[in-house]
């Protein structure tokens, strides 16, 4: 592994780093390629995946020297650039666990982007996001034409692709792209003390509880809960659930 994607087991939890701090963790080809790596690996060893950037930004998306370079090279020449970011971003919803992201400092483009695609947000109180394509000529190639409206439907998504304009860590958690926004005094301590209390919880749990909100945000209503009735039924009849009523019990 070349370093640009660093990755660690601590306990349940999974840590992945963007690792380009030089470059405030903007993406390139080889980025995207380990990124998707690194979540699939981690993913069958921990209960909960923890993604961040170096430096103290999350990233301020693709890299745009990289990007001249391969324009030069010509169309299909870009193309890797995005699929392998692509497959990273939508790699997250299929992984078994959950990934969180903690997000600081810059998350412009395709690090909002990134930060869309995470099954839990959180944000710094003074982080600064926004998909910023339009205000240099750009379109964005990540997933915020597609993820963005869906988590905040078609008004805020236009106006924000369209304007450009910057969100607050407050905004971001009023519109559903965040579940909470920590203060900058203990930003680190808060994060992992929320991660580590996911990774204590059942492994078997929190798989199920994913798949069935992912699953059902793609069904009807009636269909994801006659999924959830069968989930809950298969996951009562197992170990898992009977530890923990054993332990509510004992409590």
């Amino acid at each position: 592994m070349s370093g640009v994607v660093l990755s660690r087991v601590d306990g349940g939890v999974g840590h992945i780093t963007l690792n380009r701090a030089e470059a405030m963790n903007a993406i390139t080809v080889e980025l995207g390629a380990e990124l998707e790596r690194a979540l699939v690996r981690l993913a069958d060893h921990v209960n909960v995946i923890l993604l961040r950037g170096a430096g103290g930004n999350f990233s301020v998306g693709g890299d745009f020297n990289e990007l001249e370079r391969l324009r030069v090279a010509g169309r299909e020449a870009m193309r890797p650039l995005f699929s392998n970011f692509g497959r990273a971003c939508a790699a997250i919803a299929e992984l078994p666990v959950p990934v969180v992201a903690a997000v600081e400092g810059y998350a412009m483009a395709g690090g909002f982007e990134l930060m869309q695609a995470c099954d839990v947000v959180l944000v710094h109180e003074n982080v600064k996001i926004a998909d910023n394509h339009a205000r240099f000529g750009q379109v964005p190639g990540g997933g915020s034409t597609q993820r963005l409206p869906r988590l905040v439907g078609r008004q805020r998504a236009l106006g924000h692709i369209l304007s450009g304009e910057r969100l607050t860590a407050a905004e971001a958690v009023a519109w559903g792209l965040a579940y909470r926004s920590l203060p900058a005094d203990g930003f680190d301590d808060a994060v992992n003390a929320f991660v580590t209390r996911l990774a204590g919880h059942s492994r078997d749990a929190l798989i199920r509880i994913k798949r069935l909100v992912h699953a059902g945000l793609e069904l009807p209503p009636s269909e994801g809960l006659a999924l959830e009735l069968e989930t809950v039924l298969d996951h009562l009849g197992g170990e898992a659930a009977a530890a923990g009523i054993a332990a509510f019990k004992g409590a």
